[in-house]
């Protein structure tokens, strides 16, 4: 939250895939244990507490592309120790090489059993890069930019982030405790230019967005088994709490990252707690229940560097949830949700009086905007060695959060509504071949009035995902994915569009007896010409009008790249 990127900017970077024991995918704001940002859904994502086996991991690839990854887990005392250090580099292929730097390191120290134990864990990440982000199409047209090139060769970005959490858990005969403490610090500088000599036609337009800031929170659960009016009954409370002390959230007017004045730079202290209640209970034995009520409050505290816009802001919010399920019946359930969640608005929007750029006035934002959701669906495992979900759901914001491509950040904008069907299936009819396919048909809009149009700039109508794997723990393996995006509106009237993009991954291998296997990826198999990104809004390049050019600005998708891999388990 209060990101200098954006509203709820996340950064995945830092994650290890090999340490990855599971993640769990909830959708809708149905969940009582999940809050800021749980309109769409949420994922936990849960590494392990020890390895099942140890790891040295070697990529090199087109581009440059060389990765290093050593992972493994020792006794130590009355636990384990875990270690993983990942390392990474990659220019990628554009004509101005990314120099991606990336290194992680993780250690974790575990006690304990599946019934009571702890842990600790200890995380460290540093990447460093330079961006070719998205360019004016006209430029491309008429030969002026490679489309694979970049107008300012100076974007790119450095972050680090250093994190210690603990984690506490205790199962006993009709109880269940978890518990977890974190502390973090976090730094992002990100230079960025999309309007290139709009406003600045000496200097041009490129902009630092600096956030640094320290992290602190803990997570509690408690779980009671128990019965209601003789049935099955299951209760969970929890609490959440967090702080962001955030010193420095800033934008700068640069020029190849040297700093030419500063827009705005501010100091922010934001607290957040929520609380809730969740009761399970098997009323019949095809009819359960699962009833949350969440509570949150939030406050906001905003010193700026322009003093009207400082300020102080509070706000809560109450939750409510309901999931109903039936069945099964010919290993088919039937379910029914129902809930509303909310999301957080950046804390300067709060306290905002005027315009840090401009200085005209300018009105404050809700801190936490309401989102309420439906869903009615289906799940079946009848057909042999296939599980299937079908759903229909209804989504409505009170403040929809858009990206800016322009501005290269997130902005408050209309209420809105989404609708649409899902469909998702795997199917494996061997113990050597599985099959996943999903598509997701979705209309999107606002559901204010405003001459501007009614169309969610961005929003997809339909994403296909499917994938098919073959292959045993021993000999010949191999993966083919492919991921669809439908086009989508770029502006309000829709009458600007992106086109549909399409991407394929291979991915062929081969493991001995003796724990060694070798493997192939081919990313965009077909060497699509794709774009990754599209907006549409006004820039100007060098010699053009003052007022500049409205068009669409696009980021190729990555051509054909090819990396091989060898890997030892041990």
């Amino acid at each position: 939250p209060t990101h200098a990127h954006g509203q709820g900017y996340l950064d995945l970077n830092l994650l290890i895939p090999e340490v990855i024991d599971y993640v769990d995918y909830r959708k809708g704001p149905y969940y009582a244990d999940i809050g800021d940002f749980s309109s769409a859904g949420g994922a936990s994502i849960r590494t392990y507490r020890r390895l099942p086996y140890g790891i040295v991991k070697i990529g090199v690839g087109e581009n440059d592309y060389l990765r290093g990854l050593a992972a493994d887990s020792r006794p130590l005392g009355r636990g384990h120790l875990m270690y993983a250090f990942d390392s990474e580099y990659a220019n990628g292929p554009w004509t101005n090489p990314d120099h991606f730097r990336k290194f992680t390191g993780l250690l974790r120290y575990s006690n304990g059993d599946t019934d009571s134990g702890s842990d600790l864990t200890l995380l460290g990440y540093s990447g460093t890069w330079n961006s070719t982000d998205q360019i004016p199409r006209r430029a491309v047209d008429d030969g002026r930019l490679d489309r694979l090139a970049a107008e300012d060769p100076s974007d790119g970005g450095e972050t680090q982030r250093l994190i210690a959490s603990g984690r506490f858990w205790s199962e006993g005969e009709k109880t269940k405790d978890e518990a977890t403490a974190f502390v973090q610090y976090y730094r992002l500088n990100l230079w960025s230019n999309f309007t290139y000599f709009l406003d600045d036609p000496v200097h041009g337009d490129q902009f630092e967005q600096q956030d640094k800031r320290v992290i602190a929170g803990t997570n509690a659960e408690h779980k009671i088994d128990s019965t209601l009016f003789g049935s099955e009954s299951e209760d969970a409370f929890g609490i959440q709490l967090r702080h962001d002390y955030i010193p420095t959230v800033a934008l700068r007017h640069t020029e190849e990252r040297r700093v030419l004045s500063t827009v705005s730079d501010d100091r922010v202290n934001e607290s957040a707690g929520g609380v809730y209640w969740r009761n399970t209970t098997k009323w019949l034995p095809k009819f359960r229940t699962t009833l949350g009520l969440r509570g949150d409050g939030y406050l906001f505290d905003v010193h700026s560097d322009q003093p009207g816009n400082s300020g102080f802001a509070k706000d809560g919010i109450v939750s409510p949830k309901l999931t109903m399920v039936f069945g099964p019946w010919a290993s088919t359930e039937f379910y029914l949700n129902g809930g509303t969640g909310f999301h957080s608005n950046d804390a300067r929007g709060t306290t905002i009086r005027q315009d840090p750029k401009t200085g005209a006035p300018v009105d404050r934002v809700s801190p936490l905007v309401r989102s309420k959701g439906a869903e009615v669906g289906a799940r079946t495992s009848a057909v042999p060695n296939l599980q299937s979900t079908v759903s229909v759901w209804i989504l409505d914001l009170d403040s929809e959060l858009l990206f800016t491509g322009d501005a290269g950040t997130t902005e408050a904008s209309r209420p809105s509504r989404r609708n649409g069907v899902e469909w998702s299936n795997y199917w494996k009819p061997t113990n050597w071949l599985s099959v996943d396919a999903d598509l997701s048909l979705t209309h999107a809009e606002f559901t204010d009035s405003d001459p501007a149009g009614s169309r969610i700039p961005g929003s997809l109508s339909r994403v296909i995902e499917s994938g098919i794997e073959a292959g045993r723990s021993q000999g010949l393996t191999g993966s083919f994915r492919v991921r669809h995006f439908s086009g989508r509106p770029l502006i309000e009237d829709n009458s600007v569009r992106s086109n549909a993009s399409t991407l394929c991954n291979l991915q062929v291998g081969y493991a001995t007896k003796r724990s060694l296997s070798f493997s192939l990826d081919v990313l965009n198999v077909f060497n699509s010409p794709d774009h990754d990104i599209d907006y549409y809004y006004a820039s100007r390049l060098a010699g053009e009008p003052a007022g500049g050019v409205n068009d669409i600005h696009f980021h190729p998708a990555e051509p054909r790249a090819v990396r091989a891999y060898v890997t030892e388990r041990f």
